[in-house]
């Protein structure tokens, strides 16, 4: 029952709210957020559950980290505009659940409420300016969408005007009556989008006020975001998840840290000023490695490196040139990581990956390859980033199992060795708990002591060497290793 009730005593320990969202009269054509009908303490309990279901099989899950309040979070807001044609008006909003048609927004409990009062303001004067919504179908009208991202801690404000359409009409009129409505906005960005896609941007943009960009401060590093660059939507949870990458990447000031996806360098700056020696970020994304490289020199930092490339090929590079990196730290898109690049960096074998995700379905299958490949999954904590949606970011620190060893049958000859003693378990035991737990699977005796043996436990001396050199010796399959290192791990026989 405690363990169970792990979630709440933490709620309880940051004093998270237990209440529910205001009902929202938009909440089952927006679909964002789908836990509206719990509690926040609820939706923790729900998002724990979800984690250990999926990733209890290779470490302790931790108990979630929730928020102390968890509406108005989001620091980026989109919305989309269309023309109702029964009221004559111009709306915007977001696209209803599995369509394209916008439902109209006004303000919504977990985004910024200056962020929406912005894009009302915008709405309502380019109606007075007579502004069309872009059609994609006829590619007619100007005005697709706004997209307004405030930094949570510098209060800086940016507006991003995105048309289908090059020329902007009247645009210094517009400006200067935004501005006159909004004068806390920092600066405001023309950008053009003339593609039926599903992208919110467009490659080109022009600035119209201000720097053509804004900067937010993150762990005691300064930041700047442009119109396209990647940066949490949840900047206070944000600090919680990355500290606690630093906490599992437990840097001591000698350590090599590969910062894979590495984006606008967030996470590898961050590494930079605690304790690496040396910080390597790549990343596919040219405009965001330029930024990262802006980064780096806005926080002065001297010890790091940023390239555009794939970062698969730049492992199997380096490990082909003999390079070693302590730490890698990966923090990929919902659909995971690439099994070439996991391959690339069990070829490297870093004693310690640290893996940053936002998908606990997509990190499961993950886990699985690389704790196939010697890697053992030590720590595991889910972090709410998405209060109210489904989403869940979790880290997970893994270390690699460096020891080689060779499995070898064994028999039991004498029960009375296999008499329970403090921190370990009969192997009676480890495999009564593994039916229990895995769906009646069921486990040799000489699959344990091959997974005992990896782990360098102790298998007792009742059990010996087969005596025919030439015997073939069946190996443990994954699945069944997977099932006994849990049950082990139940038994604090390993970490």
């Amino acid at each position: 029952m405690a363990k169970a009730n792990d979630h709440r005593q933490n709620a309880r320990q940051t004093g998270k709210q237990t209440g529910k969202l205001t009902a929202c009269p938009l909440a089952k054509k927006c679909g964002g957020c789908q836990l509206q009908n719990m509690s926040y303490d609820e939706q923790l309990g729900f998002k724990q559950a979800k984690c250990k279901r999926l990733l209890g099989r290779y470490g302790k899950v931790s108990p979630i980290l929730g928020m102390e309040d968890p509406t108005h979070y989001r620091c980026k807001v989109q919305a989309a505009f269309s023309y109702d044609y029964r009221h004559r008006r111009l709306v915007s909003g977001v696209y209803q659940s599995n369509s394209h048609r916008v439902v109209p927004v006004n303000d919504c409990l977990i985004e910024n409420k200056k962020a929406d009062e912005i894009i009302v303001s915008i709405r309502k004067l380019a109606q007075s300016f007579k502004f069309q919504a872009y059609d994609e179908d006829s590619k007619r009208g100007f005005l697709r969408h706004v997209q307004v991202r405030i930094g949570y801690n510098t209060g800086e404000v940016m507006v991003v005007i995105v048309s289908g359409k090059p020329m902007f009409p009247s645009k210094k009129n517009f400006v200067k009556a935004l501005l006159k409505e909004h004068p806390e906005i920092t600066t405001i960005v023309h950008n053009v989008n003339p593609y039926h896609t599903n992208l919110v941007l467009g490659p080109k943009n022009d600035v119209l006020y201000g720097k053509g960009y804004i900067e937010d401060e993150l762990c005691g590093c300064t930041f700047r975001i442009s119109p396209g660059s990647f940066y949490q939507i949840n900047p206070q949870q944000t600090e919680v998840l990355y500290n606690t990458a630093m906490d599992f990447a437990g840097l001591t000031g000698n350590e090599t840290f590969f910062d894979a996806y590495c984006g606008t360098g967030t996470i590898g700056i961050i590494a930079a000023t605690k304790g690496a020696k040396r910080v390597i970020g790549v990343e596919l994304n040219k405009t965001a490695v330029r930024d990262a490289k802006s980064n780096a020199r806005r926080n002065n930092i001297e010890n790091i490196e940023f390239y555009a490339g794939d970062a698969s090929r730049f492992i199997t590079d380096m490990a082909a040139a003999g390079e070693k990196v302590d730490v890698i730290m990966m923090d990929p898109p919902r659909a995971g990581s690439t099994e070439e690049f996991l391959t690339a960096v069990c070829k490297m074998a870093p004693p310690k990956v640290v893996y940053v995700s936002c998908n606990p379905e997509t990190l499961a299958r993950d886990l699985k390859f690389l704790t196939s490949k010697g890697y053992i999954a030590q720590k595991v904590q889910p972090v709410d980033m998405f209060p109210y949606t489904e989403h869940v970011e979790t880290v997970c620190c893994l270390y690699h199992q460096k020891k080689e060893f060779i499995s070898v049958p064994y028999e039991p000859k004498n029960a009375d060795y296999l008499k329970r003693i403090p921190g370990s378990a009969t192997y009676d035991e480890i495999k009564e708990w593994i039916q229990k737990h895995y769906n009646g699977m069921k486990v040799s005796n000489l699959y344990i002591a091959q997974i005992k043996d990896k782990h360098g436990l102790d298998k007792r001396e009742n059990y010996n060497i087969s005596k025919n050199p030439e015997a073939k010796v069946p190996v443990c399959p994954p699945e069944k290793e997977q099932a006994i290192e849990a049950a082990l791990r139940h038994f604090r026989m390993i970490p």
